[in-house]
């Protein structure tokens, strides 16, 4: 596996690539890795293709009262794990060459990104953008690999790769979750042991919601049901919503495929998850 930090090495590591022939996958990260990290690396993984991640904690993704500096850093331990995983190549650009003296253009993708985690945290999903558009202009993959937690992030780099022509695969990947239902996070690591315990009411209540919407109930209600049971489990609720799993618009259709997405905070530590609700068959 090669660990790369210059974009000299890395040109060098991708033309070496395309002259093999090979297809390149590029799943990118910010680090503190887990497993739902590496079932990124494994869906990417295919004869005839070679997988590159990348690891760079985006700071235009952090809000003014973010977890910026608290956001945990394991590289040695993503090293490993990235290795073990059958990663080919690292990238690992310093924050200098992302973002160098005088950089002063943003990627604002509307209407996807305008509510929800977007009215949540105001600029996250410009920096969200515009890190990823570099990412891909650096690595020139053919496909890259998203997971589905990061449902609104994931519209997003779709929404952008369509308007802006880039001509890459992006490949959504189910949520990974622990044995109790919780989403997989890097965030996970701040809750202490009783706020872990009470974080699977997150997954539940989300779960609860989706079977009484699919099953043709009302969703107002659903919806009311499953913020009562976060904020009686301790949560601050920001929010619970049902959308169109493409727009992201307030769902209308039940024949459309939707998306049951949910954000909330236990104590300082925000977490997310979501659900896919299948079209309606009577629709």
């Amino acid at each position: 596996m090669q660990t790369i930090r210059t974009l000299e090495a890395l040109r060098s590591g991708i033309a070496d690539f395309r002259e093999s022939g090979a297809e390149i996958a590029l799943v990118p990260t910010m680090g503190a890795l887990h497993v739902g990290h590496i079932a990124l690396i494994e869906a990417a993984k295919r004869p005839g293709r070679k997988v590159v991640a990348s690891i760079f904690v985006n700071p235009k993704q952090f809000g003014a009262n973010e977890d910026l500096s608290r956001y945990p850093r394991k590289e040695t331990a993503d090293l490993a794990m990235l290795k073990a995983a059958g990663c080919d190549l690292v990238w690992l650009p310093p924050v200098e060459i992302m973002y160098p003296d005088g950089f002063a253009t943003a990627i604002s993708v509307s209407g996807v990104s305008d509510g929800l985690d977007g009215a949540a945290r105001p600029g996250h999903f410009d920096g969200v953008a515009t890190v990823v558009a570099k990412l891909f202009n650096q690595v020139r993959p053919d496909l890259a690999l998203f997971g589905e937690k990061d449902f609104q992030q994931l519209a997003v780099i779709r929404r952008m790769v369509a308007d802006l022509d880039f001509g890459i695969e992006i490949q959504g990947v189910p949520t990974q979750r622990d044995d109790d239902g919780l989403a997989l996070s890097s965030r996970n690591v701040y809750l202490d042991d009783a706020q872990r315990t009470a974080a699977v009411a997150l997954p539940r209540a989300l779960g609860v919601a989706a079977k009484a919407i699919a099953r043709g109930d009302d969703a107002d209600a659903a919806l009311g049901t499953a913020r009562d049971a976060l904020a009686s489990a301790g949560f601050t609720v920001d929010y619970v919503a049902l959308v169109d799993a493409e727009t992201l618009a307030p769902a209308s259709d039940p024949g459309r495929a939707r998306r049951l997405l949910a954000a909330a905070k236990l104590g300082a530590t925000r977490l997310i998850d979501n659900l896919a609700i299948p079209p309606a068959e009577d629709a």
